[in-house]
């Protein structure tokens, strides 16, 4: 039986400029490159999740527009059922400009569009998605509320949910209290705790402090410095996997739609997120969102070659 996974979450389409620097104020840099992409972090979790096997039902809008056409159609593509997912008639799909430097970090810049309109009702229509879902993904690209919303009513069915918290901002107590897991990278563990993550110790404190709150399993991703896990009370660092990074966009989401299925399938909390870093440093070596998330055939070609 395939693991079963539902996400809600947004549909961004990326607008890639590749430059030797990021620009700083007032500034302009001509850059080296340019591409556009399908992305949006609820849809690239849901693509990895379904590259690598599992059966992944998403839930949000995109607008009735070329871009909308694009997103379903990628969608299918991939193997997500698209059924829970709305045209806005009012906005167009939600758009990302994405500066990346020479050593493949990157700027964003988003503006949500029809993610914006995703409501409480868009939840409860999809309600035989979350019924029948292992693991319920989300992130807090959609309106707090209703991430919230679908939070709640997943953890009332006795789901897995995994929660991104990206972008950070301030969370109420239940979000934490009704998360199984939190994923934040080393950025939005500092928004949330206050501790500025730099290394496992400090990691170690923030992901403590956030398990204080009510989350039984955290785990912070450190990009090249590895990942953190403290679950259960007790903490395990994970080594980064070495590989010539040349654009971290999508790879927290790589990692955490990875996470979903590896868990889904009965893994150990420490193998999961071992098999999870691969999935994001592998995303890590190509350009852009969706196209850079790895195959089940580049993921076990990895694995082979390094085994």
């Amino acid at each position: 039986m395939p693991v079963n996974i539902a996400v809600i979450g947004s549909f961004v389409t990326d607008f890639i400029f590749k430059t030797p620097r990021r620009p700083v104020k007032g500034e302009t840099v001509v850059g080296s490159g340019f591409d556009m992409a399908m992305g949006g972090k609820g849809a690239n979790q849901a693509v990895m999740a379904a590259h690598l096997g599992a059966h992944v039902s998403m839930i949000g809008r995109v607008g009735k527009d070329n871009f909308g056409d694009m997103q379903i159609e990628n969608m299918k593509r991939a193997g997500v059922s698209t059924d829970f997912i709305v045209r806005d008639p009012d906005l167009g799909t939600g758009a990302g400009g994405i500066v990346v430097d020479a050593d493949g970090d990157n700027s964003i810049v988003f503006v949500p569009n029809a993610n914006g309109k995703v409501c409480r009702e868009d939840v409860d229509a999809a309600t035989a998605a979350i019924e029948s879902c292992d693991t319920l993904l989300v992130q807090l690209e959609l309106p707090f509320k209703v991430n919230g919303y679908a939070i709640k009513k997943a953890h009332k069915l006795g789901k897995r949910v995994i929660l991104d918290p990206a972008p950070a901002c301030v969370l109420e107590d239940y979000f934490y209290e009704y998360s199984s897991i939190m994923t934040p990278n080393e950025t939005e563990a500092a928004i949330l705790t206050g501790v500025k993550v730099v290394d496992p110790e400090t990691a170690e404190q923030a992901a403590r402090m956030i398990a204080k709150k009510g989350c039984e399993t955290v785990i912070i991703t450190m990009g090249g410095n590895g990942v953190f896990v403290l679950d259960c009370g007790q903490g395990l660092y994970v080594p980064p996997v070495p590989v010539n990074a040349v654009d971290t966009t999508a790879a927290g989401d790589a990692f955490t739609g990875s996470l979903a299925v590896f868990l889904g399938q009965g893994k150990p909390m420490g193998e999961a997120v071992k098999l999870a870093g691969i999935a994001g440093a592998l995303c890590a070596t190509r350009m852009g969102a969706q196209p850079s998330l790895p195959t089940r055939t580049q993921f076990e070609a990895f694995l082979a070659s390094n085994s």
